[in-house]
C-alpha cells in the first residue's frame, strides 16, 4: 500500500495570506499566528504575501485573483465573522466560505482560517487565546496540503 501524506516542511513554498480588516484586532492575531507558523516551518519571509481586504465577504475574489496569478503555491484565508442580531452573519460567513470553490476551480490549495463565532470572546479564544490560534492551524494545513498535492503529481 502506498500512503500519501504532506510533510510539514514549507521550504520553498510561496504562500499567500488574505486577511479581512473587519474585526482587525482578532484577525491580526490570526495573521501573526499564521506568519509565525509559516516561518517556523521553513517558509522564507520573501515567499509570503499578505493582502488585506475590507471584510470577510471580499475574501473569495482576492483569493481567486492571487490563485490565478501563478505566483503562489497555497493561500490561507483569514478572518473573523461574529454573529450579531441580524441575518448578516449568515451571508458574510457563507460568502467567505466560497474560498473553497477557488481551490477546486484553480487547483491552488486554499485553507480556511476564518472564525465564525457567536461572540467576540469566542473569537479571541481562537485567535491566540485558550483555544489556540486558528491562523497557525490554517497555515499548517496549507503547508501539509501543498506538499500532499505535490506528492500526488
Amino acid at each position: 500500500m502506498r500512503i500519501h501524506e504532506g510533510v510539514l516542511d514549507g521550504s520553498g513554498l510561496r504562500v499567500g495570506l488574505v486577511a479581512s480588516r473587519f474585526n482587525e484586532v482578532i484577525v491580526r492575531a490570526l495573521v501573526d499566528g499564521a506568519s509565525d507558523c509559516l516561518r517556523r516551518h521553513g517558509v522564507a519571509d520573501d515567499d509570503i504575501e499578505l493582502a488585506w481586504v475590507p471584510g470577510a465577504f471580499e475574501l473569495p475574489l482576492v483569493v481567486q485573483r492571487l490563485a490565478v496569478s501563478g505566483r503562489l503555491d497555497v493561500i490561507v484565508a483569514l478572518g473573523a465573522v461574529i454573529r450579531g442580531q441580524t441575518p448578516h452573519f449568515d451571508y458574510v460567513a457563507g460568502q467567505a466560505a466560497e474560498v473553497g470553490r477557488v481551490a477546486l476551480a484553480t487547483g491552488v490549495p486554499v485553507t480556511f482560517g476564518v472564525l465564525t463565532t457567536e461572540t467576540a470572546e469566542q473569537a479571541a479564544d481562537r485567535a491566540g487565546g485558550k483555544m489556540g490560534n486558528k491562523g497557525w492551524d490554517a497555515a499548517l494545513a496549507a503547508i501539509e496540503t501543498a506538499r500532499l498535492l505535490a506528492d500526488l503529481k
